[in-house]
């Protein structure tokens, strides 16, 4: 964990450096306003760690201020970046292109202002935009067919929310959001795939009313991800519960003899109170006539158990939450958002995520509900 702080601080600091010297080339501001910005920049660099202090001291206000404002502005910084760094690359590559061909260019690689106002407007529209669109939940819908849903039923609907992060940031507001668009498909059940809380839980009591508006004909399940240990397992167990959900923890359920349910707990829970049951062993103790779904956080892939379930559903990776981070979630996890086909039969959905960590921002990856139809097919 130090060497994790240590390494967030080092490169969140080079990135406030980064823009600072932009910032310098740009307008050569005298001292006053350089203390002023530098002041700035080191609350920012540490807001992430006063949020945290403050919460845990019972600030909650204060904790919940400062995490709009230094998270926001986290994702600012890196819009601005994100531009300003394509444009470094232009103008190194412009620059080898002129020593090559020799002829001066020296008076468009030294339009300084150009090049630090076009990123700023870049980040303010960008930062805008995303604050609107994670806010804006959309309803992807999965159909499926398979012999193993009985005729007499005919159609199963499974809504699956992911990542929420009940906390400070997303509180009432964008959870109703999401409530209300899983009313809206009227599910047969619902899941959630890990990430439901975030952080502390002081003061999210009053959320749980909202879960329980849903209530789907077979009911509500639900699996831990990694936040649920991080904010105290204990705690987030009661508060699922308390929504409504049935967690399950390497178990599975066969729910009014026409579908499996089964989940996992997220390796996350390794050095906490982990419950160890290889995948195999518990898929291989349902009914294998029946449509089998396994709930699993992350989006990694069993080979061992291909074949024992027909979908597994799970989310964490909130296919990057601000373009580009896609690319950087996707060398971690290449199945990192979306409907695959795997081995043996089997097939993986990766959701979006419901909510956001971090910044109240999404960038070109709306937040998501998604509603499976399966459908009796011969």
């Amino acid at each position: 964990m130090t060497l994790f702080l240590i390494t967030f601080v080092l490169l969140y600091g080079t990135l406030h450096l980064y823009v600072f010297v932009k910032l310098q080339l740009a307008f050569h501001l005298r001292l006053v306003p350089n203390v002023f910005i530098v002041a700035f920049m080191l609350v920012t660099t540490l807001a992430p760690f006063a949020v945290r202090l403050a919460e845990r001291a019972g600030h909650e206000h204060f904790a919940r201020f400062m995490a709009y404002a230094g998270y926001t502005w986290m994702a600012f910084l890196f819009f601005f970046f994100s531009l300003s760094i394509c444009i470094d690359v232009i103008r190194m590559i412009l620059h080898i292109a002129s020593l090559i061909a020799k002829k001066d260019i020296s008076h468009i690689a030294a339009a300084y202002k150009l090049f630090f106002i076009a990123p700023m407007i870049y980040a303010l529209i960008a930062t805008a935009y995303g604050y609107w669109e994670a806010k804006s939940v959309t309803i992807e819908r999965i159909a499926i067919g398979t012999s193993k849903v009985p005729a007499s039923v005919g159609k199963i609907t499974i809504a699956q929310i992911s990542d929420v992060h009940l906390g400070l940031i997303v509180r009432e507001e964008r959870l109703r959001a999401v409530v209300d668009a899983v009313k809206s498909v009227n599910p047969d059940l619902l899941v959630s795939t890990g990430d439901l809380v975030d952080g502390q839980l002081d003061g999210l009591d009053g959320l749980t009313g909202m879960f329980q508006e849903i209530r789907p004909r077979y009911g509500k399940f639900a699996v831990t991800g990694n936040h649920e240990f991080y904010a105290g397992i204990g705690k987030s167990l009661n508060f699922t519960q308390r929504a409504g959900f049935r967690v399950l923890r390497g178990e599975g359920v066969t729910v009014e003899g026409v579908i499996n349910i089964a989940g996992v707990d997220d390796k996350a829970g390794l050095p906490f109170s982990y419950a160890d049951v290889p995948e195999r062993f518990l898929l291989s103790r349902l009914p294998r006539g029946l449509f089998t779904v396994l709930l699993k956080h992350a989006p990694a892939i069993d080979e061992n158990a291909t074949g024992l379930f027909d979908l597994q559903l799970s989310g964490h990776t909130h296919k990057g939450q601000i373009f580009p981070f896609r690319y950087i979630t996707g060398l971690f996890f290449p199945l990192y958002a979306g409907y695959y086909s795997l081995q043996n039969g089997s097939r993986l959905y990766v959701n979006r995520g419901s909510g956001t960590w971090g910044p109240p921002i999404r960038f070109l990856a709306p937040p998501e509900v998604t509603l499976f139809e399966i459908q009796h097919a011969r």
